[in-house]
């Protein structure tokens, strides 16, 4: 986790108790679980998926300074629009001040833009 300066502080929607009940947590299972649920390790072939495209309208609300663009080659991949080769019907909102927790700081702005893709896509 060499992403996260342990000197900076916590921003003032996640309070130390937020961070405590995160700890817990990640002590019981464990941060491998997170990342070995099925989406991130399935392997097309073993299903037999010969086009693996998700053909539904899907929305993405990404925050600019969200760690995930700090993997190599993913803020191409999804700005360039490359991604929209697996999931054409793709919607992105990108949320400026945001991070990896959009949904936690700035949790009406993303209902509004999950209502409004509704609204859209019903």
């Amino acid at each position: 986790m060499d992403l996260v300066d342990p000197s900076t502080p916590l921003p003032p929607w996640f309070t130390e108790e937020d961070l405590a009940v995160y700890g817990a947590l990640y002590e019981k299972s464990g941060f491998r679980t997170a990342m070995g649920v099925p989406y991130r390790a399935i392997h097309e072939e073993e299903l037999g998926l010969t086009d693996p495209k998700i053909e539904v309208s899907a929305l993405l609300i990404m925050g600019c300074k969200d760690y995930v663009f700090k993997i190599p080659g993913m803020e191409d991949y999804i700005k360039s629009g490359k991604v929209k080769e697996l999931v054409p019907n793709l919607d992105i909102a990108y949320l400026h001040g945001g991070s990896h927790f959009v949904q936690e700081q700035s949790p009406e702005l993303v209902n509004e833009l999950i209502l409004g893709f509704l609204q859209v896509h019903s």
